[in-house]
């Protein structure tokens, strides 16, 4: 499949699933919004952003909905879709979960998941306060964590830094 071909098939993936903060807007927006915004990284290389689109179209897919995953998806796109996945996330509490475990995952997961968080943020206005508070501190520490890993010259890292802002 091309990109267009894996973004219709995340589409389809979430249908009838739509943001919290609204209920509106539909799902599959946030996959697409973490893909598109790693395939600006010209800092990282082609490979990379590539197979890095693919994960975030998808991370959510595995976690969130019945529906299978394309079969011909690389095998280091199947791993780092696996490790995306937290068991249990999707219920209450389950980011604690991944709090607790995304810094035993590889720096690539972390820096999939500062792409996730940092869209996240973005439309938090539905959560309360201190949950806000938590999931800013976990933003921070994803982002403190891709700059030891990749650098300050990531797009997704000034980003992350005006979300918190």
């Amino acid at each position: 499949m091309n990109f267009g071909e894996h973004v219709a098939y995340a589409i389809h993936a979430h249908t009838g699933q739509t943001r919290r903060w609204d209920n509106r807007t539909p799902y599959s927006i946030h996959p697409i919004w973490c893909a598109t915004t790693i395939l600006t990284e010209t800092a990282l290389p082609q490979d990379f952003r590539n197979d890095g689109a693919l994960v975030l179209l998808y991370h959510d897919v595995k976690e969130d909905t019945e529906i299978k995953l394309p079969q011909d998806l690389p095998p280091r796109v199947l791993e780092w879709i696996d490790g995306m996945t937290f068991e249990g996330a999707s219920v209450p509490g389950g980011s604690d979960i991944e709090r607790a475990q995304i810094w035993g995952r590889p720096p690539e997961i972390r820096l999939f998941k500062l792409y996730d968080k940092t869209n996240n943020l973005l439309d938090v206005v539905w959560a309360p306060p201190e949950r806000v508070a938590i999931y800013r501190e976990y933003l921070r520490q994803l982002r403190a964590d891709v700059i030891s890993n990749y650098g300050e010259d990531l797009n997704i890292v000034r980003l992350s830094q005006a979300v918190l802002l």
